[in-house]
């Protein structure tokens, strides 16, 4: 009897959580950062890549400012997530936007100016 849960994906979701945590704490001295929430991931079944999905509280923010915080911070926060999760193998950690939230907000305000009309 196997387990149809991934060691890969537990393993995701912890360092989703940690990397999170981290910037909810403001571990990481970016300004840049502020309004970044982590939404999802996707980790290899090697756990070498993780891919880690973003978007930004605050609409002003600069999203192209945003990636360069996140890619400059981004062997800090590896450093400290195998620090953390006493890991001996720590995934590469990538960074994406994540436009469902945003694709959402726009979809939302078209059928309110629809239902306005």
């Amino acid at each position: 009897m196997g387990f149809s849960y991934k060691r890969s994906k537990r393993v995701g979701e912890q360092i989703l959580k940690e990397i999170s945590v981290m910037i909810a704490k403001s571990e990481i001295k970016d300004p840049r950062l502020e309004s970044v929430v982590l939404t999802s991931f996707h980790i290899s079944d090697d756990m070498g890549y993780l891919k880690l999905y973003f978007t930004k509280m605050n609409e002003d923010a600069d999203l192209d400012e945003i990636n360069k915080g996140l890619n400059s911070a981004s062997s800090y926060i590896r450093k400290k997530v195998s620090q953390k999760l006493n890991m001996k193998k720590t995934p590469k950690i990538e960074f994406e936007f994540d436009s469902v939230l945003e694709n959402g907000f726009k979809i939302d305000q078209l059928l309110r100016d629809l239902d306005s009309e």
